[in-house]
């Protein structure tokens, strides 16, 4: 009875065979891209580029390419907000896409009258919601392609009023060639006071020393993945003067004695990877020995956290891993790596040539050092801004932002973007610093300053960002994936349950691999807190 319900063999691979007509069409998309596993996302780029989306038959195709098993190729496609998986006799999507962000700033601008008013204009196209795109200071923002316009209107979306950032000019790198052996140069960043800014503010000198600490090779990584609603100071830096970026990561590329440079590029910022490409060309012969490798990211904030960020250069889905091990110790390839976000690295050209005591002496009220900022919301002048570390909100919005809007009055603020908390106008003269916020459940992470004003709802400013973390959610653990839905559904509710949203909170703190998880409830507790009239 056994044998007879045995099945035959399979005569060929799962999930179908593979078209010869689409392997050589996808062979020729990637041209003399290498065939390895770490290449995936690159090669789905190339794919979806040249069809306009990605067909089954395609993933087959990149699974006979590359070796893989047929499932690999559709896990990690369909992972990503911007690769189109179809189906082979399926329709193309639209020729044009418009992404209007609905990010917290975009939407107080109203980011929901321009995707109505896009859909209405523009019947040919698909008009989209998308998270923040880095343009906060300009919204409402939306992208065609990889083209982003700013204070967008459908006039001058249907326009397409944007311009591709100017390509950077070669320079000198004064800063690295009289940068100190590792060892002096880890002495020097130490006295400096500098921590990293992508948002935990661990110590830059600490972490040299940690991954250091561990036997090469070693790999030094780019997280050029911001995607914190309100940020938008790492796309500034890299259009500005992506040359002094470089620089910075060479320097700690000396310090850690890495083998090789890492460049994640989230696709958001597509329209910089050209200049991007072009400085890392014109990088002074002999400044670095080793290969340094721009990749680009495909639509996934959960690749901001470090280590979804090394599954996603690997070539595989954005799935944070469990830690420890640590990056510094195991990390990319599991070999040991240093991980730095753009806005660490900006600094450190600076402090080896200004001096360690002149970049820790700017700070206030005993802080060290300066940072950027991103400042957004209701304020005259919003922008990226060059502070003190340790300003206070209050000041950063009268000396930086050019005072409160027109008609605005200050009553409430985002200090770290959408995980960092929502605090009152009674506590706006609080540091913006590692440390100091802490204790009222709030903190200043990536230095994303969101303004909010008595022109705002703040309940359903917290709603935007648990739709946020909702939809952002790689879904690996359960905490998470259910906490977040479960989390933007009670929120919908006319009555607020505090007592069942923390009980939320923490099961979602304390289950969750990653910090997404664990701060997503930031801002419903800290409104919940600081501010229950605003409740409902």
């Amino acid at each position: 009875m056994a044998a007879d319900r045995a099945k035959a063999p399979r005569s060929g691979p799962r999930g179908g065979s593979v078209d010869p007509a689409a392997l050589m069409a996808v062979a020729e998309a990637l041209d003399d891209m290498p065939r390895r596993p770490d290449m995936l996302v690159e090669a789905l780029h190339a794919v979806q580029d040249r069809f306009g989306a990605i067909r089954h038959r395609d993933l087959r195709a990149l699974a006979e390419l590359f070796g893989l098993a047929a499932v690999v190729p559709y896990e990690t496609a369909t992972f990503y907000a911007h690769f189109d998986v179809i189906a082979d006799d399926a329709p193309l999507p639209p020729t044009v896409t418009v992404r209007v962000c609905d990010g917290l700033p975009c939407a107080m601008a109203g980011a929901a009258t321009l995707l109505a008013g896009l859909r209405a204009a523009m019947p040919e196209a698909r008009i989209i919601p998308a998270p923040c795109i880095g343009a906060c200071d300009r919204a409402p923002a939306c992208s065609i392609g990889h083209a982003v316009i700013g204070e967008a209107s459908v006039a001058r979306v249907k326009a397409g009023a944007a311009h591709p950032p100017a390509l950077p000019a070669p320079r000198a790198y004064s800063a690295l060639a009289a940068s100190p052996p590792p060892e002096a140069l880890v002495a020097t960043i130490a006295a400096s006071g500098l921590r990293g800014l992508g948002g935990a503010g661990f110590p830059v000198a600490r972490k040299w020393q940690l991954v250091r600490g561990n036997p090469g090779p070693r790999h030094l990584v780019v997280n050029a993945d911001e995607g914190e609603p309100g940020t938008f100071k790492d796309r500034w830096c890299l259009a500005a003067d992506p040359h002094r970026m470089l620089e910075g990561m060479l320097i700690a590329a000396r310090a850690v004695e890495a083998s090789a440079c890492w460049i994640y590029l989230r696709d958001e910022y597509g329209d910089l990877a050209p200049g991007l490409a072009r400085a890392i060309a014109d990088i002074p012969a002999g400044a670095f020995d080793g290969p340094i490798h721009l990749r680009r990211g495909a639509g996934a904030y959960i690749c901001g956290e470090e280590t979804a960020l090394l599954e996603s250069l690997e070539g595989r889905r954005g799935y944070p891993r469990h830690k420890p091990p640590f990056p510094g110790q195991v990390g990319l390839f599991g070999q040991p790596t240093l991980i730095h976000n753009v806005e660490t690295l900006w600094w450190l050209p600076e402090i080896i040539t200004r001096g360690a005591e002149a970049f820790a002496q700017a700070g206030r009220a005993g802080h060290a050092g300066r940072r950027l900022i991103s400042l957004s919301g209701r304020v005259r002048e919003p922008g990226v801004k060059d502070v003190p570390m340790g300003i206070t909100a209050r000041a950063l919005i009268d000396e930086f932002g050019g005072g409160m809007a027109e008609g605005h009055r200050l009553v409430a603020y985002l200090p770290g973007g959408a995980s960092g908390g929502i605090l009152p106008a009674s506590m706006a003269d609080l540091p913006l610093a590692f440390g100091a916020l802490e204790k009222h459940g709030s903190f200043v992470g990536s230095g994303a300053v969101i303004v909010l004003s008595d022109h705002d709802d703040l309940a359903e400013a917290a709603r935007n960002l648990a739709r946020f973390f909702r939809d952002e959610s790689c879904g690996q653990c359960t905490p998470c994936r259910a906490g977040t839905a479960k989390a933007a559904a009670m929120l919908d509710a006319a009555h607020w349950d505090g007592a069942l949203l923390a009980e939320l909170a923490a099961a979602m703190a304390d289950g969750s691999i990653c910090g997404l998880g664990q701060a997503a409830m930031n801002p419903v507790l800290s409104l919940i807190r600081h501010m229950p009239e605003h409740v409902p």
